[in-house]
């Protein structure tokens, strides 16, 4: 075994993903009732797996240029102004989401620069911070999980460049209305920060239409992916938008990494920003509309508005007593501790079958009411 004197001191700053860990459990379980995972349960449409087997077909597997192909960049510039009004000044395809955070993280942080984090959130932020010499400084959102304009201030130091952003949001399904994300976008501009803003589940927002941060405020790096919307998790296919000056250092980083997004999953992006996907949103709404009404009368939980994420509070216990007891009775789901500095909450996915969701919601509904071993 390999002396731990040879592991660079920034992996002391890097823990394992608590998420990864339940990916791993589920492996060696039989019949678990999964509701742990961030990826849409449905497969690919047929239409965009006919798009990717023409891709390859045709040749499309040499490198392409770094920052993605034309007709790709066309398509999302097309659908950006369409959905959003929103044109912006660079675009760099990414190795996924977590691609383009690490490389606009890369590019952005320097060693000490403080980075505002909402608690929760994702499990990559704080990690990717770290690695790039950056400080972590949560805002505590509890208990409605919600950013406000307020709460950002009193974390605001002279050493915070700038804030990471996710809408709608994973852990807890809370999404922002266009009032909102003007507020946090008019607060960055009184102090000159700049917004990273996640905005993967941007087409799962139920109740009201997604806002995006890039409409309200020009010092915006907007972070998306095909991951969740198509069910192409597997493919890395993101990307990154923003003010040039930033996305041409991504490229010029992404050159001398990733090099460039697998060139198939380019040529079958561009094709799959055509293909309505409101059947399976609106299956996502019904899901959520479902999961919510058996589990609100027996647990305290903010109201799921986005993503496909409940995040409701222990009833006993803490995170990891509750999730240690609900995997003993064959359910996977995610301690809170997982996306937060406390351990409080515990994560639901209800990306799964209905089945899977009804037998979720028993098992869920016993270990309410009783504490088991």
């Amino acid at each position: 075994m390999a002396s731990l004197k040879l592991i660079a001191k920034r992996m002391a700053k890097v823990e394992a993903s608590g998420i990864r860990k339940i990916f791993d459990l589920v492996q060696n379980m039989k019949d678990a009732v999964d509701l742990s995972l961030g990826q849409a349960h449905f497969d690919i449409p047929d239409p965009i797996k006919e798009a990717a087997y023409k891709a390859i077909r045709e040749g499309h597997s040499k490198y392409t240029v770094t920052q993605g192909i034309p007709e790709l960049h066309e398509k999302l510039r097309e659908t950006l102004k369409r959905k959003y009004a929103y044109e912006p000044e660079g675009i760099v395809f990414t190795c996924g989401a977590a691609g383009g955070l690490f490389l606009s993280l890369m590019v952005l942080v320097d060693e000490g620069d403080e980075v505002l984090l909402p608690d929760p959130c994702f499990v990559l932020y704080k990690h990717i911070v770290n690695i790039c010499g950056g400080i972590p400084r949560f805002i505590d959102t509890y208990p409605d999980f919600r950013l406000t304009p307020e709460k950002i201030e009193k974390q605001i130091t002279p050493k915070t460049k700038l804030l990471l952003f996710n809408n709608p949001v994973n852990p807890t399904g809370v999404a922002y209305s266009a009032e909102e994300v003007s507020a946090i976008a008019a607060t960055a501009r009184k102090h000159k920060l700049l917004i990273l803003s996640d905005e993967v589940y941007d087409n799962f927002s139920y109740d009201f239409p997604h806002a995006s941060m890039a409409q309200h405020y020009d010092r915006t790096v907007l972070i998306n992916a095909f991951s969740k919307t198509y069910a192409m998790p597997g493919w890395r296919i993101g990307y990154t938008t923003g003010p040039r000056e930033i996305v041409d250092q991504m490229v010029t980083l992404q050159q001398f990494s990733y090099v460039c997004a697998p060139a198939p999953a380019q040529k079958t992006a561009a094709f799959a920003l055509d293909v309505d996907m409101t059947p399976y949103i609106r299956d996502y709404r019904r899901k959520r509309d479902m999961i919510s009404e058996e589990l609100s009368p027996h647990f305290e939980m903010a109201k799921s508005q986005g993503a496909f994420y409940l995040f409701p509070r222990v009833p006993w216990g803490t995170d990891q007593e509750f999730v240690k007891t609900a995997i003993a009775n064959n359910l996977l789901i995610v301690p809170g501790g997982a996306f937060s500095q406390k351990t409080t909450h515990f994560r639901i996915s209800y990306a799964a079958t209905d089945e899977k969701l009804r037998k979720g919601i028993e098992i869920l509904k016993r270990l309410a009411t009783r504490r088991e071993s």
